[in-house]
């Protein structure tokens, strides 16, 4: 058993999660204008794993489908990328007004995860301190 039990490294994890998610969207932002350039974003493996963990058997009949037994179990996120669709001319998939809002709801997600953590560690602090 943890001292701190797992509520600070899954608040860890949150925070890389927003942060490489943020590290995207400002990517996609960069690239609006890029010819070609497709989207990119950050999705949870650890969702579908759960779901299908030992329980579902899956075939590779394309190299690019997902491969589901060779799942990096370290990191509970990874980047994809859009190339289905195409929003301008030159090939570019970028929707500006949806990365802004992505970008916009991250940023709040990042700091009520940081507000988060600060509270359980001025909770230790406090009791570290004899309640005062």
């Amino acid at each position: 058993m943890s001292f701190f039990g797992s509520t600070i490294q899954n608040l860890e994890k949150s925070l890389d999660f927003a942060t490489v998610k943020n590290n995207t969207i400002a990517q996609n932002i960069a690239n609006a204008d890029t010819t070609n350039y497709k989207s990119k974003n950050v999705v949870f493996k650890d969702v579908l794993k759960n779901e299908l963990e030992d329980t579902f058997e899956t075939k590779r009949t394309d190299p690019r489908h997902l491969s589901f037994s060779n799942l990096d179990r370290s990191q509970s996120f990874r980047i994809t990328q859009n190339n289905s669709t195409m929003y301008n001319h030159n090939g570019n998939n970028v929707d500006i007004d949806k990365e802004m809002t992505d970008l916009a709801k991250n940023q709040i997600y990042y700091q009520a995860l940081v507000d988060r953590i600060n509270g359980k560690f001025s909770s230790l602090q406090s009791v570290l301190r004899g309640g005062n």
